[in-house]
């Protein structure tokens, strides 16, 4: 067995765990066997009657566990896709704007409109808000006819204070009443974890590690710099833009239904990295597992810190991301000296 396969099989059987836990454990711990009888009962492989055990396993938990894998894995590859783009080892996907404009949609439906297209209504606004925020980071690089990676980290910072600015209005205009779902919202959450919107985040996972996975060696040819690239073939221009928008339609999918789950997708690229080296072939796997891992024991962490209370995701993700940014730091430190 090779290296990597080793690697991808012991991330795999760690991240089955990881599961396992977040279906069993919470504010009321269930057993293994009802967990795996729920299982069954709910897919239908064995008959009989679901009890309200059964449907808290098979209609919140279960779904919730694989929100966060899928989700985790999609944000580490749109980590390792920016950062391989922009030349950036700090970009991540909220670096450009894309997270903001989420949050403007999905506060505007949560304090202005309201539900008016039911339960898909927070998720489509939220949707339209990151397209709308990363359709205008395209346009401005666009419009200076250049696709620096240092350009595009401009606009998207440009367009995220833009949309953070339109975030903070709503809130303060809006119903004072629904401020604790706003916030809760915004710090990311994965309480909106239903069978329903589960084809839409494995399309958006689908997506990004699809087409990553289609253009790994143009990736690999761009950590040489533009010029070696654009020698051996590679569009470069061309290429950044559509790495871009892939990872800009799947950030959108994401945050729609997850809120705003920051440091993902930047701590996942450097530990992948230590793991399997910087080649897109084994990296891109490697994230996907590591991010699937890494936000599936952040959830349980949420749900476990102030049982019965829930703990947003993502001020557990991001505790987590500064204490690994400072790490990063020194260790940058320590290596220039």
């Amino acid at each position: 067995m090779s290296r990597l396969a080793l690697i991808l099989v012991l991330g795999v059987a760690v991240l089955a765990a990881l599961l396992l836990l977040s279906t069993v454990y919470g504010t009321t711990s269930i057993p293994v066997s009802d967990t795996f009888d729920a299982i069954l009962l709910g897919t239908g492989i064995s008959g009989g009657e679901m009890s309200p055990m059964h449907r808290i396993v098979f209609d919140l938990r279960l779904p919730r566990a694989l929100f966060a894998a899928v989700i985790g894995a999609g944000l580490g590859i749109v980590g390792v896709v920016l950062q391989t783009t922009t030349r950036n080892d700090l970009a991540d996907p909220f670096l450009f704007g894309l997270s903001s404009g989420a949050a403007a949609g999905a506060v505007f439906v949560i304090t202005v409109t309201g539900d008016i297209l039911g339960f898909w209504t927070l998720p489509l606004a939220a949707f339209c808000g990151g397209l709308i925020a990363s359709g205008i980071v395209l346009a401005l690089v666009h419009g200076l006819r250049t696709s620096a990676p240092e350009k595009l980290i401009l606009a998207g910072l440009a367009v995220s204070f833009l949309f953070s600015a339109i975030t903070n209005y709503l809130i303060f205009a809006g119903d004072s009443r629904a401020a604790h779902s706003v916030i809760f919202w915004m710090l990311g959450g994965l309480g909106l974890a239903r069978w329903e919107t589960f084809p839409l985040v494995c399309a958006g996972l689908l997506l990004i590690l699809s087409y990553s996975l289609y253009r790994r060696r143009w990736l690999d040819a761009l950590l040489t710099g533009d010029l070696t690239a654009a020698t051996l073939g590679v569009p470069v221009q061309g290429l950044r833009f559509s790495m871009f928008f892939a990872a800009a339609l799947a950030t959108a999918v994401f945050v729609s239904v997850a809120g705003v789950i920051g440091f993902v997708g930047l701590m996942v690229p450097h530990i992948a990295r230590g793991i399997v080296g910087p080649l897109h072939g084994s990296l891109l796997p490697t994230a996907a597992i590591v991010g699937a891992a890494l936000l599936t024991g952040s959830d349980i962490l949420s749900r476990l810190l102030l049982a019965p209370q829930e703990l947003p995701v993502g001020i557990v993700t991001t505790s987590i991301g500064s204490a690994f940014v400072f790490l990063l730091l020194f260790r940058t430190a320590k290596a220039g000296r």
